[in-house]
């Protein structure tokens, strides 16, 4: 079966491939020490996001929720389970690991490492307070809620 373009909406360059240089990109600090991303694709009215995303050894990406499926293609260093059902799970360079919708852990790079990763929406973070957040810290509900709701 030969794929077939709508040719409506991608008759421009601007509307049909975009390129991201990340070699010019700088890396954004997120709330959780040790882990930084530069975003390559982010669609708000869906969720979808591609990241580079680099750890320092021994970062921490506390308790969370993959939402929906989740895909992580490791460049350098180890990505590790550190709690949750698949603790002790090491994936290293070379690898790849997708997680199931509604998967939960705690992740940790031991050694550090570099890892493009691919959401179909952003991860849920559990704080000790009870709150259910995004990346960035915000409700998760009030920013992403919205697309279970269509």
């Amino acid at each position: 079966m030969d794929a077939v373009t709508d040719k409506t909406r991608h008759d421009t360059l601007d509307t049909h491939s975009h390129v991201v240089r990340p070699a010019t990109m700088e890396w954004k600090k997120t709330r959780f020490p040790g882990c930084e991303v530069k975003g390559l694709l982010f669609d708000k009215a869906s969720g979808l996001v591609t990241a580079l995303m680099r750890f320092a050894p021994g970062a921490v990406l506390p308790d969370h929720e993959h939402v929906r499926i989740e895909q992580t293609y490791v460049l350098e260093g180890k990505l590790c389970d550190k709690e949750g059902p698949a603790q002790g799970l090491s994936v290293g360079p070379g690898e790849f690991v997708w997680r199931e919708a509604g998967s939960r852990h705690v992740a940790w790079t031991p050694e550090g490492g570099l890892m493009l990763a691919m959401f179909q929406i952003p991860n849920k973070f559990y704080e000790k307070d009870g709150r259910v957040t995004d990346l960035s810290g915000t409700d998760w509900d009030e920013l992403w809620g919205h697309i279970f709701k269509e």
